[in-house]
């Protein structure tokens, strides 16, 4: 018996369909939908978005998210004016003794760190 995958529920914060609107623009797809939850994806990286508005909670919930190219990613979310969009905060690139990643704070208040490695 092996694991198969880990898909967090994460918190959409009080604005559900704003946060459901991010992540399509951020480039996932929803593979289901059901009265408060998505499952959304994007190559192998899932997560289940959930209707749940608890502000300390998702102000201290964090992912690590392993991209291909941070440069490109930080650039396209730029670049698609995704904090003018949808008021999340996004960093500059900073180097980890893990790798390199950018960090960005989604609608809820979620920190999400993408790391190329």
């Amino acid at each position: 018996m092996k694991f198969l995958s880990l898909e967090p529920f994460v918190p959409s914060g009080n604005n559900f369909e704003g946060s459901r609107a991010f992540f399509l623009e951020l480039g996932f797809h929803i593979n289901w939908e059901v009265d408060g939850y998505i499952g959304f994806q994007k190559d192998e990286c899932r997560f289940i978005l959930q209707k749940y508005e608890e502000i300390n909670f998702a102000q201290n919930f964090m992912l690590s998210v392993k991209v291909s190219d941070v440069d490109q990613f930080r650039t396209d979310v730029l670049n698609r004016q995704l904090p003018e969009k949808y008021g999340i905060r996004i960093g500059g690139i900073s180097r980890q003794p893990y790798g390199r990643e950018v960090d960005i704070i989604d609608v809820a208040g979620v920190c999400w760190h993408f790391v190329e490695q």
